[in-house]
């Protein structure tokens, strides 16, 4: 079988990151067995194709190589597994104009994008964004493929990742407009999951502890419900709620995202509360500037709703 080749830019790249750790264009070039000329081939490529030209490592002190800003930038980036480093990203990572890689829970990024958009574009920050879960999210955080990822709790366990919690979320009861819970229950200012017995209930797909949750409360309150439907968000609840006629307990999104009128709302009185998070999480060390703004600007969104 003949060996692998990696593609040109990879082959570009791996100069580059020599040169970087080695200090020098000649070690690098003993590093990799390959001459000089090599290897400064390469790098001269890689800043001719991602850069515009201008230069990726630049002199030091001592005649030792330095990286410049965008070096320094597309120098992170190659901590990312090799099969995520296209063109496009290496673009991105050595661009002169601020680029942010974020991350989004699905149900976070209808709750949340459109004021991290505005928040982007007032800022001069181009946006670039994926969708996925916890362990995915935090995956792509960790091998520094986001600058920045909103999700939920519970996380994965994760290192080199920082966190901070944004907002916490307590349960409520939701019910569809034709449940009987609006009718019978329509004066209480709370409910508790006793309540729901033999009601049709609409749950959400989600990992442990919460994506048991509800049926542990169930079980420890000995209820019995009808489970009519699933949903892997909160924000796809509402539709089943109405054509169901059912329930559901979900976390009170209304500090994110307001309820449609015809949906009625009780906070769940439970013996040991439970809440959700919205946390943020960035490579450790590695919050960039772009990303700092973006977090600012959901900080102060979240602020203003508690």
């Amino acid at each position: 079988m003949p060996p692998r080749k990696l593609v040109r830019h990879l082959v570009w790249l791996e100069s580059f990151a020599a040169a970087v750790e080695a200090g020098s264009i000649e070690a690098a070039a003993e590093h990799l067995g390959v001459a000089r000329s090599v290897v400064s081939e390469h790098i001269r490529a890689l800043e001719v194709a991602l850069a515009e030209g201008a230069p990726l490592l630049e002199r030091g002190p001592g005649r030792r190589l330095q990286l410049t800003a965008r070096g320094e930038r597309l120098f992170a980036g190659t901590q990312t597994p090799l099969h995520q480093l296209d063109m496009k990203r290496l673009q991105d990572l050595a661009s002169a104009e601020p680029v942010v890689r974020l991350g989004l829970n699905p149900t976070l990024s209808l709750s949340l994008l459109g004021n991290v958009a505005r928040e982007a574009a007032a800022h001069g920050l181009k946006l670039v964004l994926s969708f996925g879960g916890p362990h995915e999210l935090t995956r792509q955080v960790q091998t520094r493929q986001l600058d920045l990822a909103l999700d939920f709790t519970p996380l994965p366990p994760h290192e080199g990742v920082e966190s901070e919690s944004l907002l916490r979320m307590p349960f409520v009861v939701l019910a569809g407009p034709d449940n009987a819970l609006v009718r019978d229950a329509a004066s209480r200012r709370t409910l508790h999951v006793k309540e729901l017995e033999g009601q049709p209930f609409v749950d959400w797909l989600r990992d442990d502890p919460y994506g048991g949750a509800n049926s542990a409360r169930f079980t420890t309150h000995k209820v019995t419900v009808v489970e009519v439907a699933r949903a892997e968000s909160f924000l796809l609840i509402y539709e089943l709620l109405r054509a169901f006629k059912a329930c559901a307990i979900a976390p009170d999104l209304r500090l994110m995202h307001p309820l449609p009128p015809d949906i009625r709302a009780w906070p769940l009185r439970e013996e040991e509360p439970q809440a959700v998070e919205v946390v943020a999480l960035w490579p450790s060390g590695a919050l960039s500037p772009g990303a700092r703004t973006l977090l600012d600007g959901v900080r102060h969104v979240h602020q203003g709703r508690r």
